[in-house]
């Protein structure tokens, strides 16, 4: 395989987590009795641009498909971050009803309501049927459509030129990353202005989180990958921000080339932080694999005790980092009871792979219960207070990311 971007040969493992189906493939009771796809997920990373990617095994449209399961409208804290974004961006960019805003993978509207709700002409791109119809459920013009060159020049030539493109955790799903952002090159007008958002390599290595590994994710970027592809299209970054979220994300903030906005000293802090930290050599990705292997370990060796001693376990978060942790230890529905999660599209479903069922959140204060194993690490403060109407339990929490921790009340 050669890198997506420069086109080099790939010949260095960063990690591999086995073979695991699409992460988020919930199963229906009916789909249970039939085969289920695996998938290699190994990613390597380039010697020249520095970019992780997974290697291909399945075109896109298997991973992102209609009834796609993901609804960014489930966590209340990614709504409150959308909504600070919303009017942060709509006051620096002085944002009106004479503008354009594009969302590219706009899900099921969880940000694009803020600008439709201020009077602020907007316009998301989603793929995937489920989150498209919830989103036009609440007023949102959408575009049903994968995200490109082509469809970034029918757009244009549509009139429909962007003051702002966003793309929140979209940058690293897409396979062809260099058509996608000469897309945004296309739909961008003179001085307007690219937020992405995406998980930081860095941190994901300095953390541990081989969990937001998953099919989906074909690039795991640094400031510096994503700098250099910028430019190869004709856009630049004029500025950084470093976000809690996720685990550690970046926002850039991107141009045309020759627009107005001056680079911001941000950007040389961040590439200075990472050439110390040697992003752009290959010792800085190739001890990841044993610290991976360890919190497997860790976390088998808790289970296998916890069955011993007959302590009931149980998840919460039927997410898909989630997934990519259970099967890659091989958990089964015999180790964790089940998965509680708020999302009404994942429940009465099954984990891909481990086949543990996926039941509301209300069933925790049903029964009694040991231990309760929270999936999404990254919202964990969340879920503990919403599960505060159990806490007269005697049970414990427990944290695999950035290792194992058992948390007690």
């Amino acid at each position: 395989m050669n890198c997506r971007f420069c086109k080099t040969p790939l010949e260095h493992v960063f990690v591999d987590l086995g073979h695991q189906p699409p992460s988020n493939a919930y199963l229906t009771k009916e789909q249970l009795q039939l085969p289920e796809v695996y998938y290699p997920l190994r990613v390597r990373v380039c010697n020249n641009c520095w970019l992780v990617q997974t290697e291909d095994y399945a075109d896109r449209t298997a991973f992102f498909s209609h009834d796609y399961a993901y609804f960014s409208s489930t966590s209340s804290s990614w709504l409150q971050h959308a909504s600070n974004y919303s009017t942060m961006i709509t006051q620096k960019l002085e944002l009106n009803k004479n503008s354009f805003v594009v969302e590219i993978a706009s899900n099921d509207g969880y940000l694009l309501k803020n600008f439709l709700a201020a009077g602020i002409p907007c316009l998301g791109i989603e793929p995937t049927d489920s989150t498209a119809d919830a989103a036009e459920a609440i007023g949102i013009n959408v575009q049903r459509d994968f995200f490109g060159e082509t469809l970034a020049t029918k757009l244009a030539t549509e009139g429909k030129q962007a003051d702002l493109i966003i793309g929140n955790n979209v940058y690293a799903h897409v396979p062809d990353i260099l058509d996608f952002t000469n897309g945004m090159s296309v739909l961008l007008k003179p001085q307007g202005v690219i937020t992405l958002e995406f998980p930081h390599i860095m941190r994901l290595v300095e953390y541990n989180q081989f969990d937001t590994i998953y099919h989906e994710h074909y690039s795991y970027l640094s400031l510096t990958a994503v700098i250099s592809i910028f430019e190869s299209v004709g856009l630049r970054i004029f500025d950084v921000e470093e976000l809690t979220t996720h685990g550690g994300s970046l926002r850039v903030y991107g141009c045309l080339k020759n627009a107005d906005y001056k680079e911001l000293n941000s950007i040389k802090v961040l590439v200075e932080e990472e050439t110390k930290r040697g992003m752009s050599s290959i010792p800085f990705y190739s001890g990841f694999q044993k610290k991976v292997e360890q919190i497997k370990i860790d976390l088998l060796e808790f289970l296998i005790t916890a069955k011993k001693e007959k302590k009931s376990v149980l998840a919460y978060g039927a997410a898909a980092k989630g997934n990519t942790l259970l099967n890659f230890a091989g958990v089964k529905s015999d180790m964790i009871e089940f998965v509680a999660d708020a999302n009404l599209y994942k429940q009465g479903k099954f984990m891909p792979g481990s086949h543990i069922p996926i039941f509301e959140p209300e069933i925790i204060s049903k029964q009694s219960f040991d231990y309760c194993l929270i999936l999404p690490w990254n919202i964990k403060e969340e879920v503990i207070k919403q599960l505060t109407y159990v806490r007269n339990c005697d049970y414990k929490f427990v944290i695999c990311i950035p290792q194992f921790q058992i948390i007690q009340f």
